[in-house]
């Protein structure tokens, strides 16, 4: 599986049976989304930095992308999509609503997108979740959870690699995002070395042993 990142909280991921973007945005967030086709896309919540699926086209096995925006179980052209429904604040989803987290199963690894998660996972929530591989987790605060919750909940589901997403960067639009902190700010808190690439290219027999940060590099327009 290969695993690219194209900023604030979409990913592409790519298997031998089909594609899956996770949260497309929309130029609101204050950059563009690069060009990108999927045989799935996910949304973690109706939010237009979360929510622009009519960016992402279709593949070659399907003219439109099978769009998921609910809780439950999915199976689309051998690829199985799990959603879990969590909160998009700590206040029982009172300021922003509901917010759905998806695990992948795709190459016989499972990768969990939190999207704009707003709390630390109940024990009920850890185990709906099951077992992650890859942990793509928002870090930047305000809108998600901040960095020393995020160390938290990796912690609470043990991940092999860790994979930041929605925090501050030069691209973001600062009069929204001016105030989320930055990917140094929580590797600081998280304490670990992080590996720095473009893309990720994983199996089952090549995920480390022990959780391993790393940071990729955000493919955007």
């Amino acid at each position: 599986m290969i695993l690219t990142y194209l900023g604030h909280s979409a990913f592409k991921l790519k298997g031998k049976k089909g594609v899956v973007v996770t949260d497309p945005y929309s130029s609101y967030v204050g950059m563009n989304m690069p060009s990108v086709s999927a045989d799935i896309v996910t949304v973690s919540h109706h939010h237009p930095d979360h929510s622009a699926s009519s960016l992402v086209s279709g593949t070659a096995r399907r003219k439109n992308p099978f769009l998921i925006t609910q809780a439950g179980e999915y199976e689309v052209g051998g690829l199985s999509v799990f959603g879990v429904e969590t909160k998009h604040d700590d206040q029982g989803g009172v300021e922003r609503g509901d917010n759905i987290v998806y695990t992948v199963l795709i190459d016989e690894l499972r990768v969990c997108h939190l999207g704009d998660l707003g709390h630390e996972l109940s024990s009920t929530q850890i185990e709906a979740i099951g077992s992650v591989d890859i942990l793509l987790c928002p870090v930047g605060g305000v809108f998600t959870i901040n960095p020393d919750q995020a160390v938290k909940v990796i912690r609470s589901l043990e991940p092999s690699i860790v994979l930041p997403m929605h925090y501050r960067s030069a691209q973001h639009d600062a009069k929204v995002f001016g105030e989320l902190a930055t990917v140094d700010d929580f590797v600081r808190v998280y304490g670990r070395s992080v590996a720095v690439t473009d893309k990720l290219e994983i199996s089952r027999s090549t995920l480390p042993e022990e959780t391993e940060l790393c940071l990729l590099t955000a493919q955007t327009v």
